[in-house]
């Protein structure tokens, strides 16, 4: 039953929505809106999902733009900021042209049916099937596309791969494509915090049942998408941490603890985990074009899946476009959506809008407020820059980062778990951080992957090792480029999985450490462009806590805690020879 629906909802493009470009044409606008409520889609075993549907309000055929998640959407469209508030804003699809079609996955919200795990097979078949239904539906041309962030990026990849006669083109925003080494175990540890607020946020009995009329949603998006949208998103950075504790202190339905307990405490390695492997081992098999965005402010959630997704995708090389964009933080999701009309009318449309003429990869580059672009990523014309760790005497100075040799030498910092109590002045003893910096002496542009190459001890079997790149500009502020960490225990690669730009970690192989003796710990960090002129610095740090390093959501950053590092001791880093940073240093754009 369609639900009538007479309020129009308040549209919003919030957030970046071109990567460096303003299109030349489009193929339709000023179509209007209207909502078709309430459908109900037919898949497998006599389940039915429930989708809402906005269609222009001048009649017609149209792509519809499917968006398939895990979340009940009865907020979606009222423009409140839910974490799970990632679809973009339907009227400004629907006044383009497109048709956007948000579904609710099988046991959630309308939907019939029993729940399987996140991102379960059952899952893909079910969107298979929706965008077979999108496409026979009277309002439809018979052409899918679709579109969406995180929980609606990450299912994209995998239904792609099945090649869906009616599928076209997709448009993911910040992914991940194996979910046990990006989602479950970051580094080799459990994503506690995050997984704990994402599930207390979405997945409580009040929230798969939670129901708002659509005229309700549209009233309520004449105020959160109007004026007031800049303010309640002061709000939110302001007030994130009290949202991700009251999120964390919430009961989720059983099924879902039980994943949960199952993550934390049983499933150690990548053989006994139950959460499905993710998109990687079939990105091959994609053939349609996509784009792939990827937010270089997620430090530790939705990275490294947009780079492996633009390195092993089947899609012909130049039907395919990877943009980096500028750290932000914002809900609703409204950013990329200008991107994605216009890739849509190039590809579905032929419209000469210059899409065509756009480079495979955009990326931001910090220092320059800007876009430079590339061939692909890394930069085919980048080269390894080696940037030595050189002591500069005791372990609370500022060290030096180097071209030349450095010579032998060492120095620490203490790993302190998050909560235990350090006497005051005890930084000059047993200071938390190390920091090294390189004077900058002539313009550099960097882009590529970041590697930490460090050959490090401990006096304990194992702690954590985090380690943050900045630019610190002329007049001393210091501007957060890129983050990384492992943990020592876990530190063997996984060489079937790395890519060009991730070293990845095998969670199941764990060796603990022989206290004082150095081990080699190679590890990624995220990729960060960036334009270094004379008289800046780059600068390295190196520590055991994200608290002590992260920048805040109002920065455009987010960095969950991980319930590291294990023990207190003291970490070694043992200089001259294999202790380095590697950056890729690419010529001026």
């Amino acid at each position: 039953m369609t639900a009538r629906v007479r309020i129009p909802l308040k549209p919003s493009t919030a957030g970046p929505q071109y990567a460096g470009w303003t299109p030349r044409a489009v193929a339709m606008e000023g179509l209007g809106n209207r909502v078709l409520a309430g459908q109900s889609v037919p898949v497998a075993d006599g389940v039915t999902l429930n989708a809402d549907v906005y269609t222009p309000a001048t009649p017609g055929r149209y792509p519809a733009v499917v968006s398939f998640g895990g979340y009940n959407t009865e907020w979606h469209t009222a423009g409140v900021p839910t974490g799970s508030n990632e679809i973009g804003s339907p009227p400004v699809f629907t006044d383009r042209g497109y048709c956007p079609v948000i579904v609710e996955r099988r046991g959630m919200g309308r939907s019939t049916g029993e729940q399987v795990m996140f991102f379960d097979p059952q899952d893909v078949d079910d969107h298979e099937k929706v965008i077979a239904w999108a496409a026979e539906q009277p309002w439809c041309n018979g052409e899918v596309v679709l579109f969406g962030t995180s929980y609606y990026g990450m299912t994209q990849p995998l239904v792609a791969a099945r090649r869906p006669p009616a599928l076209k083109a997709f448009f993911a925003n910040e992914i991940c494509t194996d979910f046990v080494r990006h989602l479950q175990l970051f580094g080799s540890v459990p994503s506690a915090f995050f997984l704990a607020l994402w599930m207390g946020a979405n997945f409580t009995e009040a929230r798969y049942r939670q129901t708002m009329p659509p005229n309700r949603r549209a009233l309520i998006s004449r105020v959160t998408n109007g004026p007031l949208h800049p303010l309640l998103e002061k709000m939110v950075h302001r007030n994130v941490d009290t949202l991700f504790e009251r999120f964390m202190a919430a009961t989720p339905v059983e099924f879902v603890r039980e994943i949960y307990a199952r993550w934390m405490f049983d499933e150690k390695t990548r053989e006994s985990s139950t959460m499905p492997e993710g998109s990687a081992p079939v990105l091959g098999e994609i053939d349609v074009p996509f784009a792939v965005v990827q937010n270089l402010g997620y430090l530790n959630l939705h990275q490294f899946g947009s780079y492996d997704l633009a390195e092993h995708a089947g899609t012909p090389a130049d039907r395919r476009w990877l943009i980096l964009g500028p750290p932000e933080y914002d809900l609703p999701v409204y950013a990329w959506e200008g991107e994605a009309l216009a890739f849509f009318d190039h590809v579905l449309r032929g419209v000469d809008n210059g899409y065509d003429t756009q480079p495979p990869v955009r990326y931001w580059v910090d220092g320059d407020g800007g876009y430079a672009s590339a061939a692909a990523f890394p930069p085919p014309d980048g080269e390894v820059l080696h940037l030595q760790l050189a002591s500069g005497g005791a372990d609370h100075e500022t060290h030096r980062l180097t071209t030349e040799a450095a010579p032998d030498g060492s120095n620490s910092w203490a790993a302190v778990p998050r909560g235990v109590p350090v006497l005051g002045g005890m930084d000059q003893l047993a200071n938390q951080l190390l920091r090294f910096e390189l004077p900058v002496t002539e313009e550099t542009h960097l882009a590529g992957p970041v590697t930490a190459h460090l050959r490090f001890s401990c006096t304990e079997i194992d702690s954590y090792v985090l380690a943050r790149l900045s630019r610190v500009d002329a007049a001393g502020a210091s501007h957060l480029l890129s983050m990384g960490a492992v943990r020592p225990v876990a530190r063997t690669e996984d060489t079937a999985r790395s890519t060009a730009v991730e070293i990845a970690i095998d969670p199941g192989h764990r060796e603990p450490l022989t206290p004082g003796e150095p081990v080699v710990l190679r590890f990624s960090l995220t990729p960060g462009p960036v334009h270094l002129r004379a008289g800046e610095r780059l600068r390295l740090e190196l520590g055991s806590r994200t608290d002590l390093l992260i920048e805040g959501p109002g920065q455009g950053y987010v960095q969950f805690d991980l319930p590291v590092p294990p023990y207190l001791c003291r970490n070694t880093v043992h200089l001259g020879g294999e202790s380095r940073i590697e950056v890729t240093r690419v010529p001026q754009p």
